[in-house]
């Protein structure tokens, strides 16, 4: 087998060299957005990337690596369509402004590093559950696994079209979405994101790496709730469509739930 050190390394620096071309890509499009874009193309790297070194059981590498690219090329294909001809995010747009000529600098080390190192802990559960010939066979945490990954790629999938289709009635312009699964979770598409990677850490726990690979779904569900999510986007949104308060009120911040009921 070969250090797990070597390889967790070298992928550390592919995720670096990654945004570092990503970062440059920005400067040349004025536009930091497409961060995002790349977001998901960057776990496809990683999992390839060990897929090719690591000495696993290759059903479970198949396995992690088919599942993490079906996600990633969605993901990014969702957020290019989204984004496109729109120009650069607020929030990029905003710090842009804050920081002027020196942006371009600034956003190498708190947009593109930062996102490298992300991507690399995320990703963790990815590499890990390919490092490990054994168990040599699928075990029951494997299928769970493909459940629970299944359940969430449906659920971010579904969300992210509902609201596609919302926001392209030009009736729905100013008006909140509550329809769909939006109606029982404020946030769907984040709930599946988040099933998405538990999935992937039952699919890694069962070799013996498999209890760090906790952290990577730790990591990112930490940051759907708390830092770049949930939070960062419902005080956006509530800034800007003070009726949003309301549906804050009577829909579910996160898990689905059945929606309160108003009172007469």
């Amino acid at each position: 087998m070969k250090p797990i050190m070597n390889i967790l390394g070298l992928n550390l620096l592919a995720a670096l060299l990654f945004m570092y071309g990503v970062w440059l890509l920005s400067l040349v499009k004025k536009n930091a957005s497409i961060v995002d874009v790349f977001w998901g193309l960057g776990f496809i790297l990683i999992a390839w990337l060990t897929f090719s070194k690591a000495d696993g059981y290759p059903p479970r590498q198949l396995l992690l690596v088919l599942l993490t690219t079906i996600w990633g090329l969605r993901l990014s294909g969702h957020i290019l369509v989204r984004n496109w001809g729109k120009g650069e995010d607020r929030r990029y747009q905003a710090w842009r402004d804050k920081h002027g000529e020196n942006f371009g600098w600034v956003s190498l080390f708190t947009i593109f590093g930062t996102q490298a190192l992300l991507l690399w802990a995320v990703s963790l559960v990815v590499q890990l559950g390919q490092l490990s010939p054994v168990p040599d066979r699928l075990m029951v945490w494997d299928f769970l696994g493909v459940l629970v990954w299944g359940v969430g790629f449906g659920f971010e999938a579904v969300a992210d079209w509902q609201l596609v289709r919302f926001k392209a009635d030009p009736n729905n312009k100013g008006k909140v979405m509550d329809q769909g699964l939006w109606k029982y979770s404020r946030h769907p598409n984040y709930f599946g994101e988040t099933l998405i990677w538990w999935g992937l850490f039952l699919i890694s726990f069962s070799t013996p790496y498999g209890y760090w690979a906790i952290l990577s779904p730790l990591t990112i569900t930490f940051l759907l709730l708390k830092v770049s999510g949930v939070t960062l986007l419902e005080k956006d949104i509530t800034e800007r469509r003070p009726e949003y308060r309301e549906y804050i009120k009577n829909t579910s911040p996160f898990i689905p739930w059945f929606p309160q009921r108003q009172e007469s």
